[in-house]
C-alpha cells in the first residue's frame, strides 16, 4: 500500500507549516512538532512552564496557518462560564428556554488555547471535560457537536488537587517549555527585534494559510491505515517496564498512545510504524516525576534515535553544513555571532553525527577541528 497522492500533498504542506513556525520561534522545535501531531491525531496538548515563553503567539500563528477558527482566553478563579462558552440569550430565556449564544466562543472554535487552564471554576472545567473527550457541548436542552480539533492548555505546573486529575488526563501530550537557553540568546534577540519592528511599523499581519482546516481533518481518518504490528511488542515492553518502576499510565493514555505512534508514522509518510515512530511516548507522562523515568526507559530500551528527527541528513551534508556555517562567519564578527555559530556546530552538526553516524570518524574529527578553530578565535579575543 502507498498513501494517496492527496494525502502526501497534505503531509508536505503540514511540513511547510512546521518549517514556517520553526523559522519564526527560537528553540521551539519540540512544541511545533507536538502541535502538528496533536492536530493530526485530534488530541490535546498541555504546555507547562513560566509565562513569556511564546506559547500564546505560537498557537495563534499555528491556527492562522491552518485557517482555523481560534479561541483563546486566560482563566482565573473569577472567570465566568459566559466568558468561555457564550452569554445567555435573554430573548429565549424570557420565553422559558435556557440557551447561550456561542458565536465566536469556545464551542465553535477549531483550535483553543486556554492559559492557566487549571484555574477555571468547577462549572467551566466540568463542561470542558465533555468538550475535550466527546467533542460535545450541552446548550440547555440541546446538545451540539463541536468542531474542536485540539485544545492547547498552559500552566506553570500540574495541579496537586486530585479533583483535577480526570481533567488533566484529557491532555494526552505534555511538554515542558523553558526559556530560551543563553547560547541562543543572540538568535532570540535578532528574531524578536525583527518582529517588534514589524509591529511598530503596523505591518503585523496574520500568517497566510497553508492549508484549510477541512483539509487537515482529512488526515485524521488515514491514521487507521497505519500498521502498528511492528511496534506493538516494544510498546508493551515499555509500558511494563514503566509499571515495574512505579510509573502507571491510565488505560486511556496507553490505548491512545497508539494513535500518536500512528500519527508519527503518517507525518513521515510511512505505512508501517517502526521504532523511530515511538518518539511521542516521551511526552505521554502523567506526573512530572514520571517524565524522567519515561525518558530513561526509552533511552535504555530503544536508544536515543526514538526521539530523533525522522529525516536525518547524511554525514557528508552535515559536514558541508558545518563548513558553510564557519565560512559565513566574517572576520569582524562579534562574540554573539561566534557563540551562535558554536552552538549550531555542536547541536545541529556534531551531536547529530555522533548519534546517527557514529562510524564516520573522519567526518566527526573534521567537525571537531572546525569547532576548535572557532573556539580558539573566541578565546583569542580575551
Amino acid at each position: 500500500m502507498s498513501w494517496p497522492e492527496a494525502t502526501e500533498k497534505l503531509v508536505h504542506r503540514l511540513d511547510a507549516i512546521r518549517q514556517t513556525l520553526e523559522a519564526r520561534f527560537v528553540a521551539r522545535t519540540e512544541a511545533v512538532r507536538l502541535l502538528l501531531l496533536a492536530a493530526v491525531c485530534r488530541e490535546h496538548l498541555l504546555l507547562l512552564g513560566p509565562p513569556g515563553t511564546a506559547k500564546t503567539e505560537l498557537i495563534t500563528r499555528f491556527a492562522e496557518l491552518i485557517d482555523a477558527r481560534h479561541f483563546r482566553y486566560l482563566l482565573t478563579r473569577f472567570t465566568e462560564p459566559a466568558e468561555i462558552f457564550g452569554p445567555l440569550d435573554f430573548q429565549r430565556f424570557r420565553a422559558g428556554e435556557y440557551h447561550v449564544r456561542t458565536s465566536g466562543m469556545l464551542p465553535e472554535a477549531n483550535v483553543v488555547f486556554l492559559d492557566e487552564v487549571f484555574h477555571g471554576s468547577s462549572a467551566i472545567l466540568n463542561t470542558l471535560l465533555t468538550v475535550l473527550n466527546e467533542r460535545r457541548f450541552d446548550n440547555g436542552s440541546q446538545t451540539t457537536v463541536t468542531p474542536l480539533v485540539s485544545l492547547f492548555g498552559a500552566a506553570a505546573e500540574l495541579p496537586d488537587d486530585p479533583a483535577l486529575a480526570a481533567f488533566a488526563d484529557r491532555f494526552l501530550l505534555r511538554l515542558r517549555v523553558a526559556p530560551v537557553a543563553r547560547l541562543r540568546l543572540p538568535e532570540l534577540l535578532d528574531r524578536g527585534w525583527t518582529q517588534e519592528q514589524e509591529a511598530l511599523a503596523g505591518r503585523h499581519r496574520a500568517e497566510q494559510a497553508v492549508l484549510r482546516i477541512a483539509e487537515l481533518e482529512q488526515l485524521t481518518p488515514q491514521l487507521r491505515h497505519v500498521e502498528l504490528g511492528r511496534v506493538r511488542g516494544p510498546y508493551g515492553e515499555i509500558i511494563a517496564e514503566l509499571a515495574a518502576q512505579g510509573v502507571v499510565l491510565s488505560d486511556r493514555r496507553i490505548v491512545r498512545g497508539q494513535k500518536l505512534i500512528a500519527g508519527a508514522a503518517l507525518l513521515r509518510l510511512a505505512e508501517v510504524a517502526d521504532v523511530p515512530d515511538l518518539w511521542p511516548l516521551r511526552y505521554l507522562w502523567a506526573g512530572s516525576e514520571d517524565a524522567r523515568v519515561l525518558e530513561e526507559v526509552l533511552d535504555e530500551r530503544l536508544g536515543s534515535e526514538v526521539v530523533a528527527e525522522p529525516k536525518v541528513r547524511s554525514a557528508l551534508s552535515l559536514v558541508e553544513l558545518a563548513r558553510q556555517r564557519v565560512g559565513r562567519l566574517e572576520a569582524a564578527a562579534g562574540d554573539n555571532s561566534i557563540l551562535s555559530t558554536l552552538y549550531s556546530l555542536n547541536t545541529d552538526v556534531l551531536q547529530v553525527l555522533q548519534r546517527h553516524h557514529p562510524g564516520e570518524h573522519d567526518t566527526i574529527d573534521e567537525v571537531r577541528r572546525l569547532i576548535a578553530g572557532v573556539t580558539q578565535r573566541l578565546n583569542g579575543r580575551g
